[in-house]
């Protein structure tokens, strides 16, 4: 294995093509910095300096060996900040999931100024639902995740930080006649399947009566077309009215029920996530 300070004085050599005035920048006499460069060119088995009494140049390997060692050392000088940057979380790699309804708030503004103000972190971004990212929790796959939950009642396990507290509103397919808020309770429902939150799922189907479920699916695009067909009609966050589909329009409705939207992570999370943590918060 070949040491950084052997190259070091070789660069000094390969720069000057001097072994005195190479000596005098490293701050060393002349004869154990010759003594060095016979010795790395014996490690390596190849002259690295064509010698004279006149002159000194650089043999094809000794070339070769400049442009290496000139990267490896700007490598070696570089790697300290980087491990530094890595350690204070402005670098390394962010695996973050999400759910569907937070790209309707401020997941995209969250996004764009993190990566502005830490762009030396890798985002690597999958949109899952919670029984999804808690496998993935589970497996390792991913370092934090934004959820949806009703409020107070985030899945247990992680740290958190809520994001906010918004009342659901309801989805319905336009009419000519809008019904009363008593017929919208009494049509059946689209919703997402229980196991994608579950807290979330009780609360919708306890406050909407005994109508029944018409239809289930996971993504709230998918939902909302489903209510455009007249499937039936769906309980989402108010932020998803951003979402227009012509033949749908949406409804506050008194004591609606309320959804939160938080941030989970494991408690030894890499440093990167308690940076990203503290941007949402300042942000959000």
């Amino acid at each position: 294995m070949i040491e950084l300070r052997p190259l070091q004085q070789f660069l000094a050599v390969a720069e000057l093509l001097h072994f005195g005035r190479a000596a005098e920048r490293l701050h060393m006499s002349q004869p154990p910095l010759t003594q060095a460069v016979r010795k790395l060119e014996a490690q390596l088995g190849v002259q690295l300096f064509e010698r004279s009494s006149r002159s000194v140049r650089l043999t094809a390997a000794g070339a070769a060996l400049q442009a290496a060692a000139a990267k490896l050392l700007a490598e070696a000088a570089a790697l300290p900040a980087e491990v530094r940057a890595v350690a204070d979380g402005v670098a390394g790699r962010l695996r973050l999931a999400f759910v569907s309804t937070v790209g309707f708030g401020g997941l995209p503004l969250w996004l764009r100024t993190f990566r502005e103000a830490c762009p030396q972190v890798a985002l690597a971004l999958r949109e899952a639902t919670l029984d999804v990212q808690l496998d993935e929790f589970a497996a390792g796959g991913i370092d934090a995740g934004f959820v949806i939950h009703t409020p107070g009642q985030a899945p247990g396990g992680f740290e958190r930080l809520s994001i906010g507290v918004e009342p659901l509103v309801l989805a319905l397919p336009s009419s000519d006649e809008p019904p009363s808020d008593v017929q919208c309770l009494a049509a059946p429902l689209v919703i997402f399947p229980r196991e994608v939150a579950p807290s979330l799922y009780d609360a919708i189907l306890a406050h909407h009566g005994s109508a029944g479920v018409a239809q289930e699916a996971i993504q709230m695009q998918t939902i909302i077309n489903l209510v455009s067909a007249a499937i039936g009609v769906a309980w989402v966050p108010a932020s998803l009215q951003g979402l227009q589909r012509a033949g749908v329009v949406y409804r506050a409705m008194p004591g609606a029920p309320e959804v939160e939207t938080s941030l989970v992570w494991r408690a030894d999370a890499p440093p990167v996530v308690a940076r990203f943590v503290e941007h949402v918060a300042r942000h959000a």
